[in-house]
């Protein structure tokens, strides 16, 4: 694909076959109203329907775009990642393809991040057809995401965002992570993150891919995703600091329960056995878990400085 595109449009699918012709024609109409130079990477999270040969199909007609497709289902975080390091647009967008999110938001959001400098736009659906049960989790979820990240966005998980080059190519979505790319974003410098008010379009063609349970996989990823911003490259100064704090809060309870038996018992005065108190042990308690804490975080040291690339997806075929 040749340099100089004006905008990469990257679009992870699981099972869409029937949104995809549509999607595809819906983007290249947008773009040619705008005069926009394009390419529309699609990657295939192992689809288990005739997603893939649609997309083959697709590249006969639209030469801008272009396929990557998984032997298994990865996930949407391995599929941006893919796309990411493929998308050579000067600035980049995600969108869904279950048809959901409006392809004429396009425009608008490239001219937020060119004109308005932001280094990253995401969209927020006000208006929302899923349903209440859905909903009102998001919520929660998104404004606990706001009081942790400290970042002013409605919806973090919205498929539909925009994104300076340089953004996507200077992080690393993997596991779970789609959902908290603008937390990524910031902790790599990119601080100018917007926000636009975009159409949410009920579903015309199957079913949701995501049940219930990514709510509480989206909490435990929160926790992940704060944990590796402040301590994934030295996890020594976590679990370093806890572990020298539990030591020595168990060693100096241990020799205090000593020399209180010491002192008593020099002065001839009342006094129970170092083993029959519970201070003792829990005082021992501390001291081993502030050993094992301290080489957790060692330990974790050593991986981090002799790590390998991590994020490796066995791509099955290309276009």
């Amino acid at each position: 694909m040749a340099q100089g595109l004006d905008i990469s449009i990257v679009v992870p699918l699981f099972n869409e076959e029937e949104s995809l012709p549509e999607l595809v024609a819906w983007i290249d109409r947008v773009a040619q109203a705008n005069h926009l130079t394009y390419e529309v990477i699609m990657v295939d999270d192992g689809s288990t329907d005739r997603s893939w040969e649609v997309v083959e199909q697709l590249a006969t007609k639209y030469p801008t775009l272009r396929g990557i497709a998984f032997r298994r289902n990865y996930g949407k975080s391995a599929a941006l990642y893919c796309g990411f390091e493929a998308a050579e647009g000067e600035v980049v967008i995600t969108m869904d393809a279950d048809l959901q999110d409006s392809p004429d938001e396009i425009p608008e959001l490239r001219r937020m991040i060119l004109e308005e400098g932001y280094d990253l736009v995401s969209g927020w659906k006000k208006k929302r057809y899923d349903p209440i049960g859905k909903r009102w989790p998001s919520k929660f979820f998104n404004a606990t995401a706001r009081f942790v990240s400290g970042i002013k966005l409605h919806d973090f998980n919205c498929g539909l965002k925009a994104y300076r080059k340089k953004v996507i190519k200077s992080i690393e979505v993997y596991g779970e992570m789609h959902r908290f790319i603008p937390i990524l974003a910031k902790k790599a410098g990119f601080k100018r993150i917007g926000e636009k008010v975009v159409e949410h379009r009920a579903r015309k063609y199957g079913y949701s891919k995501f049940g219930l349970e990514r709510m509480v996989k989206g909490y435990l990823d929160l926790i992940s995703v704060m944990f590796m911003s402040h301590f994934g490259r030295s996890p020594m100064y976590l679990f370093g600091s806890l572990g020298t704090l539990m030591f020595l809060l168990g060693g100096g309870t241990t020799i205090w329960v000593i020399a209180a038996k010491l002192w008593k018992q020099a002065h001839g005065l009342p006094l129970r056995g170092v083993t029959e108190q519970p201070l003792f042990y829990l005082a021992i308690l501390a001291v081993v878990l502030g050993v094992q804490l301290f080489l957790a975080g060692f330990l974790g040291e050593m991986i981090n400085r002799n790590s390998t690339d991590r994020n490796k997806y066995l791509i099955d075929r290309t276009l």
